[in-house]
């Protein structure tokens, strides 16, 4: 069944808006939504995916919205409607339109220069083919540029893997096993899945393989304290709770009211309890300050360039740049500085991006480890052993696409060195005198 007209008039509307880069892609395209109810949902899922499909290949589509007719919003609109759904499902289109748009769509990609074919900024692309060699930055970005699975995290509180596996299938929907998560389900497909009584009362969550990873290296046991210090919407708070089997005491901060607030459902549908979460005005927080040394775990999952996760947000790409990176970086060693303050002496102080860039990976964690010689790096080879997840890694956490079929995640485990008997003799000493003074 064909595609009505109309449909290239709002695809075309909606990407002249997202192509300014004021915000987020998938924001402007919901506020659209909402502000035309009238669009079926089958109408509204075809723009989205015209829109990210156009995202995802706009250097490539660009240059190919060069020949033709007509004006270029409406080329780029087109030829990102035909790969979602094909020409013949597109209404309204004059012949000269569908005779352009049938060469365009055959014409061999493999031989176009590297840049171009990477549909990435020339930065960027400049900096993934020194740091992985053209081939297999070619590989990367394929991966980048295609969408991403949809994985779910089994809230072990209240089922188990297997069991929602087979409660899924009911539906039908198919999901298999995450190759390296323990709790982790990857659906076959995009079904909604919002609507499931096993999402509702909170058995499953919404979650990437390789952000359920990030959350197991924190290594969290029973009765610890333990915080997510930039914990924004929660998904990892509360994967971290359920580790914890709802005992102890779990600290969520985020500068972010409204982030925050978005835990709220999530945390009452969870059945956690450990959660405490905390509003912070800064990462210097008094509320920060009194937890100082207290800590048995932090997890630090920093703000970043989001460059991992081009399958779910292909404009970032196109929003970000080496300037934006540089200002990152400084808030990255800042807030990783601040957090380190809570963790006790053998407490362990996780780092991590979703980002693929080393200047806000190991540049962070090498400058940190420097400045602060009562940390030590503890190999992520050494803690995914530990936590009996089956990765070949080094020192760092290094997830990719094109290698594990998860978001690029970065994370470096970190311990707080245990004083020795002479030094915490000193510190006594020292503690003792300065009492004494104050007394005096």
């Amino acid at each position: 069944m064909r595609l009505p007209p109309a449909i290239v008039g709002h695809t075309e509307e909606v990407l002249r808006e997202i192509l300014r880069f004021t915000g987020p892609a998938d924001g402007t395209l919901s506020r659209y939504f909402r502000e035309h109810p009238r669009l079926g949902s089958r109408e509204r899922g075809v723009i989205a995916e015209a829109i990210y499909g156009l995202l995802r290949n706009k250097s490539v589509y660009t240059s190919f919205s060069e020949s033709g007719v007509g004006p270029v919003m409406r080329r780029l609109s087109l030829l990102g409607l035909a790969d979602a759904v094909g020409i013949d499902a597109l209404g309204g289109l004059s012949e000269e339109e569908t005779n352009w748009l049938q060469r365009v769509m055959e014409m061999d990609r493999s031989h176009l220069p590297l840049q171009l074919k990477s549909n990435m900024p020339d930065w960027l692309w400049q900096r993934l083919a020194a740091n992985f060699g053209e081939e297999e930055a070619l590989q990367l970005v394929a991966s980048l540029n295609s969408p991403a699975s949809l994985d779910l995290r089994v809230n072990t509180l209240k089922s188990n893997r297997e069991t929602v596996a087979a409660s899924l299938a009911e539906a039908p929907i198919i999901a298999e096993p995450t190759p390296y998560a323990a709790t982790g389900l990857r659906v076959v497909k995009k079904p909604s899945i919002q609507n499931l009584p096993l999402f509702k009362d909170g058995t499953i969550e919404v979650q990437d393989e390789g952000s359920q990873i990030l959350a197991q290296l924190v290594g969290a046991k029973r009765g610890e304290m333990v915080a997510d210090f930039c914990a924004g919407a929660g998904g990892k708070t509360l994967a971290l709770g359920a580790i914890m089997r709802n005992t102890g005491r779990l600290y969520a901060f985020d500068i972010s009211e409204k982030r925050l607030a978005k835990l709220k459902p999530r945390l009452a549908r969870s059945g956690l309890s450990n959660v405490h979460p905390v509003v912070i005005a800064h990462e210097r927080d008094a509320k920060i300050k009194r937890l100082a040394g207290k800590l048995d775990r932090v997890l630090v999952d920093a703000p970043c360039s989001g460059l991992g996760t081009l399958r779910r947000n292909p404009d970032v790409k196109w929003r970000q740049n080496e300037k934006g990176v540089a200002e990152l970086n400084e808030k990255q060693a800042s807030i990783l500085d601040s957090a380190a303050r809570l963790v006790k002496a053998g407490g362990r102080l996780v780092y991590a991006t979703c980002s693929i860039l080393d200047e806000e990976n190991e540049g962070i964690v090498q400058q940190f480890l420097t400045n602060h010689p009562d940390f030590e790096l503890l190999p992520a080879s050494q803690v995914l052993q530990e936590q009996k997840i089956e990765l070949e890694m080094g020192d760092y956490l290094k997830l990719y696409p094109h290698r594990h079929h998860t978001d690029g995640f970065f994370a470096a485990v970190m311990q707080r060195k245990k004083a020795s008997a002479k030094d915490a003799a000193k510190d006594g000493t020292v503690a003792k005198e300065t009492k004494d003074a104050q007394d005096a």
